[in-house]
């Protein structure tokens, strides 16, 4: 059975950082894409950044400059370190591992 499981999330005030972690366990051979997604109250789930197997990563508008997507294979992990955080980056962070969702972890940003 696999899980995946997000670590990192927190309250930091305006123009702070955090580093999100995502781990997946159990039985997989490898992971195609992974990304991370965020859900604000009353709004639909959005893509913030996700990363393939080759290529570049892929970041939201909103984040660009900002946020830096990374991945690590061998640990089937995926990171997403935040800089210069707004209070409009509040939400509920998910990670995604091909078709596998994480619980979600909570970024509150204050101003």
């Amino acid at each position: 059975q696999v899980q995946v499981v997000e670590s990192g999330g927190g309250l930091v005030q305006a123009g702070g950082s955090l580093r999100l972690s995502c781990a997946a366990t159990g039985t997989i051979f490898s992971i195609n894409v992974m990304g991370w997604y965020r859900q604000a109250p009353g709004k639909e789930r959005e893509l913030v950044a996700r990363i393939g197997s080759y290529g570049g990563p892929i970041y939201a508008d909103s984040v660009k400059g900002r946020f830096t997507i990374s991945r690590d294979n061998a640990k089937k992990a995926v990171y997403l370190q935040m800089h210069s955080l707004k209070p409009e980056d509040t939400a509920v962070y998910y990670c995604l591992l091909d078709s596998w969702w994480g619980q979600g972890t909570q970024v509150t940003v204050s101003s």
